[in-house]
């Protein structure tokens, strides 16, 4: 299901500019805002799914080192 909702032509920019080739709107405003709260999600996913969200962050947080060390070492 899906909702639509209205934002200022500036803001629906800085999302866009934002956006990576492999993602979609959603993906960019979710990386964005950070995504839901662990609070407000915490006990409704099965320990399998929080596995698999667990391992695909800890993945993208070891990336996104990677990159930012890729980036500084560049500037030296």
């Amino acid at each position: 299901m899906s909702k639509s909702m209205r934002i200022s032509e500036e803001f629906h920019e800085y999302i866009a500019s934002h956006k990576r080739d492999e993602e979609t709107m959603e993906d960019t405003l979710r990386r964005l805002i950070g995504g839901p709260h662990p609070e407000a999600v915490a006990g409704i996913l099965s320990s399998e799914t929080a596995e698999t969200m667990r391992s695909k962050l800890d993945a993208k947080r070891e990336a996104d080192i990677a990159e930012k060390r890729e980036m500084r070492e560049r500037f030296e």
